[in-house]
């Protein structure tokens, strides 16, 4: 009789879980704004969908007549039944601990998991707190908020059985090439960089980039093994040739005070000279991560001249990030230096800042259009809505 392997597998029901806190700051100034009107977290991914946290500083019920505060999570992204636990925390900020805590996590269900059938489909409580409790309470410390929230995605997989596995290590080729360029062993070209002597491979840069590719190979005359770099900084070249070789940015000789990411820490100012280094060499992927490190220091202050150094680099994504900064913190941002100067030197930026804001305008769906109409006058010609008339461009 012949025998056939024998072979198993299980089902495996389990949760994907990840949080998001959401810190909101000068809650007495978002009261007044209209029941059923909203405050959003930026949005998170947890088990390959995107969530928004929502708060209604007046509620969301009409009937509760603004007495208490709503908070809901948000299906941000596209999905259909989509079943998930949910944990809301509103942080107690005396230092005693006494959160207030809605958990799915730690009880059973009747019905089990909460289901949203499409995107935009809320849960979380209309009568979340009542506000005049709260705003006697620890939950409120120097006008901030802060909300903690946890979602578990419910996710089902069939786990075969696993007799043998071998571990694969993580990929080392940038810590060879890294030892490459710090041993110089067969390099080939010298670059002189403000008096500064950088040893480097020819093969190895022009695999990298672009230009490097034109300059060491497709341009007839003599076989150059010296170059003189006058544009860029040695700290700059330095951490350019780091990138080349390991794909990664370097250590910071001046990091910022504060970084919680798992790369290194980066100062704006080398991010900003390496935006211009990715720019110049045709080097794309060096090009995004500055322009990811760059996107976390948008501010008030620093968005318009953020905006133009995105421009002049050609950094595309970085570019929309400040064009949305500023069209959705708009009066902050007619009010600083920078936007002054902005408007002073560059007639183009501005025409692509009044477009991202004529856009947000229509979005709002503000009866007849005033605030776009006045938002348009105030980028146009520095007056306001009463002041000369101002006839927008077609586009």
């Amino acid at each position: 009789m012949a025998e056939f392997p024998a072979t198993a597998s299980s089902s495996v029901t389990e949760t994907v879980n990840g949080s998001h806190s959401f810190i909101i700051k000068g809650y007495s100034l978002a009261k007044g704004m209209g029941i059923g009107k909203h405050i959003a977290s930026d949005t998170f991914t947890v088990g390959g969908y995107q969530w928004a946290i929502y708060f209604y500083p007046d509620g969301k019920n009409p009937e509760d007549n603004s007495a208490y505060v709503s908070v809901f999570i948000a299906l941000a992204s596209e999905g259909t039944d989509i079943r998930a636990l949910f944990e809301l925390t509103l942080e107690d900020q005396s230092g005693k601990g006494k959160h207030k805590v809605h958990s799915h996590f730690d009880r059973a269900l009747e019905s089990g998991p909460y289901t949203l059938k499409y995107r935009g489909s809320m849960w979380g409580y209309k009568r979340f707190y009542r506000r005049a409790l709260l705003e006697t309470s620890d939950y409120i410390k120097d006008d901030c908020l802060k909300i903690n929230c946890t979602v578990g995605v419910v996710v089902s997989s069939t786990d075969s059985s696993r007799l043998h596995s071998i571990k694969v290590p993580e990929s080392d080729i940038g810590a060879h090439f890294g030892t490459l360029l710090e041993n110089m062993e067969g390099s080939d070209i010298t670059f002189d960089v403000l008096g500064q002597k950088f040893h480097a491979h020819k093969l190895v840069l022009a695999a990298r980039s672009p230009v490097f590719q034109t300059a060491f190979f497709n341009e007839t005359g003599e076989d150059e093994q010296d170059m003189v770099v006058t544009d860029l900084e040695p700290k700059v070249f330095k951490a350019l040739l780091h990138f080349i070789y390991r794909d990664s940015f370097p250590e910071d000789e001046d990091p910022p005070t504060s970084n919680s990411n798992s790369e290194p820490p980066l100062s704006e100012m080398l991010a900003t000279k390496l935006l211009a280094a990715a720019d110049k060499y045709g080097l794309d992927r060096l090009r995004l991560m500055c322009e990811s490190h760059l996107c976390k220091m948008i501010t008030v202050a620093s968005v318009s001249e953020m905006l133009a150094l995105a421009d002049r680099y050609h950094a595309k994504e970085l570019f929309y990030v400040c064009l949305k900064f500023a069209a959705e913190n708009l009066p902050a941002v007619i009010r600083s230096d920078g936007f002054k100067h902005l408007k002073e030197n560059s007639v183009s930026l501005q025409s692509e800042l009044l477009k991202m804001v004529a856009g947000c305008g229509g979005e709002e769906g503000s009866a007849g259009g005033g605030k776009s109409r006045s938002v348009w006058a105030q980028l146009s010609d520095g007056g306001d809505s009463n002041g000369r008339r101002v006839r927008p461009r077609n586009s």
